[in-house]
């Protein structure tokens, strides 16, 4: 078998054997070679101890337990890692103790799925094809390359164990299985089940991580699908599955839960944060059903949703910039057009929303029509994108004024305090309705109403 592996690698590779060790590529890189997708992360590993690797590469580092040692490389880091034996996992992620391996199956049994067991090193640095390619023999001990073709994603050795070792490794297995569009085989779904409630032993970094890789892979929603069917998402975002047999009305076609499912499948975007606030945005319906006429309505559902959004970022450790983003597409998603809109009006949702982000909420309402059984667009949407590209220029923020807090400083003779926010948004609300106003001149001229108006009560002085 040949393969066109970075000089890097093969340096490395080499490296290890003048030497007089044995060195291998391990894991998701060989499965990304063997499936002919970017292998975006190189590992390593061999039966020579970190002290010893350290002398075959002057400038690498090691800094951990673990036995794994970082060469730097052209502005990457290459990791090798000691074969290793690992023994107790008490905190369900990291093991208790390890030691040193003996052999490289023993090495390879510790890994999590048969598909990341598999190992590659080259048979002779002279033997190159016409194509520059070079001759490796893959070690494969437990039938990865055959649950490749299968398309599964199998534990290596009992399922229990390895997901008692690591409980994140249960959504792995389907993430895994979204990016690469496999199935989980047999017992090791049943393993999931079994297992999944060893998931709230993950904190939630962890947890987001691996739930971002899904919402962001080729297959989201049957990833998605799949958390639930195994009973993860429940304990994941048990707001999302409240949704589930909840009815809707009018041209839905699904429950709540379902269409926010579909909703993600169809979103066009292949930003993970805006596919996870499409898969959100209707999360507030369950606790705002009424039956009226014997119809269900979600009066408010954005609001509430909103709120629930905020819930489920803190659970996660959202960044606070992603978790405003989120309120935010949840909050506003619910936007409607008709041709009697003003122009201001269409600049106040265009406000709300903020410039760059008009597009991300396109993509969700897009999610939102397919989801929900209706066609792509419609020629209210259209228009709505026609109305707001010849409304881009126009003033959005505060920002956007041609004064600032030092003019307003400078026109009152006050220092830095609460009623210079209070007038620049007085002259705001102004120029919103009317961009023509936004001039030096005629926003100079209206501080002083601006100090006057009702909205701003409080003495400058």
């Amino acid at each position: 078998m040949t393969f066109q592996l970075p000089s890097e690698v093969i340096n490395i590779l080499q490296g290890l054997k003048k030497s007089g060790f044995d060195g291998f590529v391990v894991g998701g890189a060989v499965r990304d070679l063997l499936t002919k997708r970017q292998v975006d992360d190189w590992d390593f590993t061999t039966n020579a101890t970190p002290v010893e690797i350290q002398k075959v590469f002057p400038g690498s580092f090691y800094d951990n337990q673990f036995g794994t040692v970082g060469i730097p490389r052209d502005g990457n880091i290459f990791e090798i890692t000691t074969f290793r034996t690992e023994h107790g996992y008490s905190d369900k992620r990291r093991p208790d103790k390890v030691e040193w391996g003996k052999s490289l199956e023993e090495d390879l049994s510790r890994r999590d799925f048969t598909i990341n067991a598999m190992a590659l090193q080259t048979k002779n640095k002279k033997q190159r094809t016409k194509n520059d390619e070079l001759e490796v023999e893959i070690i494969d001990p437990f039938g990865g390359q055959k649950d490749l073709e299968k398309k599964i994603i199998k534990a290596v050795g009992d399922p229990n164990q390895r997901f008692g070792e690591d409980a994140l490794r249960m959504m792995r297995a389907i993430r895994l299985g979204a990016e690469l569009g496999f199935g989980i085989e047999g017992q090791t779904l049943e393993a999931i089940k079994k297992n999944k409630d060893l998931i709230r032993e993950i904190s939630g970094e962890r947890i987001r991580d691996e739930f971002l890789k899904i919402v962001g892979s080729p297959y989201p929603a049957d990833g998605v699908k799949l958390l639930y069917s195994t009973g993860l998402l429940e304990i994941i975002l048990p707001e999302l599955v409240k949704g589930a047999g909840v009815p809707q009305g009018g041209h839905h076609i699904n429950d709540v839960f379902t269409h926010c499912i579909e909703s993600l499948r169809f979103c066009p975007s292949q930003d993970a944060w805006v596919r996870l606030a499409t898969l959100l945005h209707d999360v507030g319906k369950p606790d705002t059903m009424m039956m009226r006429d014997g119809k269900p309505t979600f009066y408010n559902h954005e609001v509430v949703g909103a709120r629930l959004v905020k819930v489920i970022s803190d659970r996660l450790r959202l960044p606070r910039e992603k978790k405003d983003f989120l309120w935010k597409m949840v909050r506003w998603h619910m936007f409607a057009y008709n041709p009697e809109m003003t122009d201001s009006a269409i600049r106040r949702f265009m406000r709300r929303v903020g410039k760059d982000d008009i597009p991300k909420m396109i993509e969700l309402r897009v999610g939102d029509r397919k989801g929900g059984g209706s066609r792509e667009t419609s020629w209210r949407l259209e228009e709505l994108k026609r109305r707001i590209a010849g409304l881009m220029n126009d003033p959005l923020t505060v920002a956007d004024l041609k004064i600032d807090g030092f003019d307003v400083m400078k026109t009152l003779n006050i220092k830095p305090g609460p009623v210079i926010g209070k007038v620049l948004n007085f002259l705001f609300e102004e120029v919103l309705e009317d961009p023509n106003k936004n001039t030096s001149e005629y926003l100079l001229s209206r501080i002083a109403v601006a100090v006057q108006s009702k909205d701003n009560q409080q003495s400058p002085d």
